[in-house]
């Protein structure tokens, strides 16, 4: 009675311990009743789970999936928790600091994403092209996982026959010339069965075996495999081949898009080149910009220490070689490049020489049916007046400030004072007294009409008979005359001045009193040519079928790109001197180089085939353009061709510096060529309707004069 009272005392306690104590069978409890509840969405949460873990290795790299795995094995407990910790954070800490989900920040392009996504899926996707268009993500990643590669092995396996071992490992071994590790076996254990040679037994040393020989049957004579696994065969075969097409696909896809990288570090290699190139011409155009401002520096410290008034005989140093930028309006740099801005009509023939003193100063240029050059004002583009004097067409001209210096097929060389052009009071030529009615030079002229050689070198001293005075103000200032046919070329620098002219013959003049100082004849040079440099081309001063040094010089010109042509008779194409030093070229195609102290050549330049037109040089290099459609770029060091540039049509005017080389070569448009790129360009815009004649330009400012008989002025 008392065991049986005591336990029914305990039972309302026994019935209480289960809501008072924790256990394990509560939490049993809980979690059937949850598992019950949330039943049919645990089945869809494993069903969806099966999905992505197939196509996880697929469509993520496996940074993303440890990350998702992490993050799928944290308890709720973990989640709740950091969730509690961020809630703690106020909204200003928020917006301070960017938002993170694990290791990766939440940007403003991630919550575009976000709000445009109805968009987004609303929005057609393209049609895959190439090699996605035939493979699809899952199948290319079934192509390539190792498992594609199960099925081969299979089969392989199964066409394995059992046979006593012959040791294939050490064989294969020992014909690669390698050591085995054990090479004897006997009263050793042996750690692998492959390096053992199974061979016969012998009965005894030093007998035959009595094995008999009989022939063996095929290894696969007993193997029969049955009709399924040869279909199941069949279908991996075939399944293996179209892995095989997916991975050629994929592998050719790779190989473009290689060549499409290839292609785009070329494209940006070619960009760093010209980038490069450009930096060549910037430091080029620095050394110019230097060079000009000390020429600048030296102008105007000279300029301060001579404060004597300005003598209107005293000349202004050449521009040919002055070198750095010019003066220029601020509004030239709103102009285009490549473009001609201005267009100067009068003339009614094809301009035959032009020139002017500084950008936007004042340009002088000639025709050929006219024998008053023209004067004009490149600011406005308005013509000023002309100069009248020459009694035939003008072939040369050079401009320097306020003079200008000009050369006509009448034989003299006039000076002119710019400054005074336009003025009212008019001039004629029976007014100028000349003085070489007073004082004659007594020369006899040979059976061609060319001055006969007085000395043994063809030098012949000039005296004050070749000089001539205006007595009236005017812009004529001074006429030069001493040559017997037409002055086609010439060139100044201060009080020296040097032409050269059809009668074969080069002078040298004294601006300041106007005689000429010497005569240097090139008739004489042709016949007395300086001695050939060891290994250099033999001394021939004609070209082929051209009479360059009997009576009249005159050649056909090579047609120009409409067509038209003319005949050549200027015998001296161009001239240029620096110091004592000067450089012609002359109708039979050779290049001079003449000692002016002596009057004497020496050395011959000679590669051209045709007449030469045009010449310049500098420090370095000689450049020069011929009618034989070519211009040639010589080395002063080694008198040898630097580089040959050619044309289509003959080159009849140029001029270079440091960075291009700007030509005419008988066509509408101007040539320019960039010495630091090699890259020729021609100037078209707004330009020439019939062939460019002639050519000037100074810094990014340059003048042309063409057969359509307009000048054009450029902004380079």
């Amino acid at each position: 009675m008392a065991a049986q009272g005591s336990s029914k005392k305990r039972e309302p306690r026994a019935a209480v311990e289960p809501l008072t104590e924790p256990s394990t069978s509560s939490g049993s409890r809980l979690d059937v009743v949850s598992k019950a509840i949330l039943a049919p969405f645990t089945r869809h949460k494993h069903d969806s789970s099966k999905i992505f873990s197939d196509l996880a290795p697929v469509i993520m790299t496996p940074r993303m999936i440890n990350a998702a795995a992490t993050v799928s094995g944290k308890s709720r407990q973990s989640v709740s928790s950091t969730a509690i910790t961020r809630s703690n954070m106020d909204f200003a800490t928020i917006g301070r600091a960017p938002l993170k989900f694990g290791s990766r920040r939440v940007t403003s392009r991630d919550l575009q994403i976000v709000e445009a996504t109805d968009e987004l899926l609303d929005a057609e996707v393209p049609e895959p092209e190439g090699v996605a268009s035939e493979v699809s993500l899952l199948r290319g990643f079934n192509a390539t996982i190792p498992s594609s590669e199960k099925s081969k092995t299979r089969r392989r396996q199964t066409r394995n026959v059992e046979t006593p071992r012959i040791g294939l490992k050490k064989l294969g071994m020992s014909a690669r010339g390698l050591l085995a590790e054990d090479e004897d076996h006997e009263g050793e254990s042996v750690a692998s069965e492959d390096d053992v040679v199974v061979v016969g037994r012998t009965e005894g040393k030093g007998k035959k075996s009595k094995h008999r020989r009989k022939g063996r049957e095929s290894l696969a004579a007993g193997k029969v495999f049955g009709k399924d696994e040869l279909v199941r065969q069949t279908h991996e075969i075939e399944r293996d081949k179209e892995n095989l097409h997916v991975r050629r696909a994929l592998i050719h896809n790779e190989i473009s898009e290689i060549t499409n990288k290839i292609e785009a570090l070329d494209a940006i290699r070619v960009r760093l080149e010209q980038d490069l190139l450009k930096l060549q011409e910037d430091e080029l155009e620095l050394d110019d910009e230097l060079e000009g401002v000390k020429e600048r520096l030296e102008l105007e410290s000279s300029s301060r220490s001579q404060k004597s008034p300005t003598n209107h005989s005293h000349l202004p140093s050449t521009s040919r070689r002055r070198k750095g930028p010019v003066f220029l309006p601020s509004e030239h740099d709103e102009l285009p490049h490549g473009v001609a801005f201005m267009s100067l009509e009068g003339h009614s023939s094809p301009i035959t020489c032009l020139d002017f003193s500084e950008p936007y100063g004042t340009l002088v240029s000639a025709s050929q049916e006219d024998s008053q050059p023209r004067v004009w004002d490149l600011l406005t583009g308005d013509e000023i007046g002309r100069l009248q004097g020459h009694r035939g067409t003008v072939k040369c001209m050079q401009v320097e400030d306020h003079v200008c210096l000009t050369g006509g097929e009448d034989g003299t060389v006039r000076l002119w004072d710019l400054r005074r052009v336009g003025e009212d009071d008019e001039w004629a030529e029976s007014e100028i007294v000349s003085l070489s009615d007073v004082a004659e030079e007594d020369e006899s002229v040979d059976e061609f009409g060319t001055p006969k050689v007085t000395n043994g070198n063809g030098i012949r001293q000039g005296t004050s008979e070749t000089s001539s005075m205006v007595e009236r103000d005017g812009p004529c200032q001074r006429v030069l005359e001493g040559h017997s046919k037409a002055v086609s070329a010439l060139y100044f620098e201060e009080d020296c001045l040097v032409t050269g002219a059809s009668d074969k013959t080069m002078r040298q003049w004294d601006l300041a009193t106007g005689q000429c100082v010497m005569t240097m004849d090139i008739l004489w040079a042709i016949s007395h040519p300086p001695a050939a440099l060891p290994g250099g081309p033999a001394s021939n001063g004609l070209f082929p079928g051209a009479a360059a040094s009997v009576g009249n010089f005159s050649v056909p010109m090579p047609p120009y790109a409409d067509g038209s042509w003319d005949m050549y008779q200027d015998f001296v194409g161009a001239l240029q001197f620096w110091g004592y030093a000067l450089v012609s070229g002359s109708g039979d195609g050779v290049v001079r180089m003449w000692d002016m102290r002596t009057g004497q050549p020496h050395r011959t330049l000679l590669g051209h085939t045709g007449p030469v037109t045009s010449i310049q040089f500098d420090e370095l290099h000689i450049v020069s353009g011929s009618l034989d459609k070519t211009i040639k770029i010589w080395d002063l060091r080694t008198g040898g061709i630097f580089e040959t540039l050619k044309y289509d049509h003959a080159v009849t005017a140029l001029q270079f510096d440091t960075r291009k080389i700007v030509a005419a070569t008988g066509e509408n448009g101007i040539k320019v060529y960039n010495r630091t790129s090699m890259q020729h360009s021609t100037l078209l815009t707004n330009g020439h309707t019939r062939p460019v004649e002639k050519l000037r330009y100074m810094d990014k400012y340059l003048v042309s004069g063409g057969r359509d008989s307009v000048v054009k002025v450029w902004a380079l």
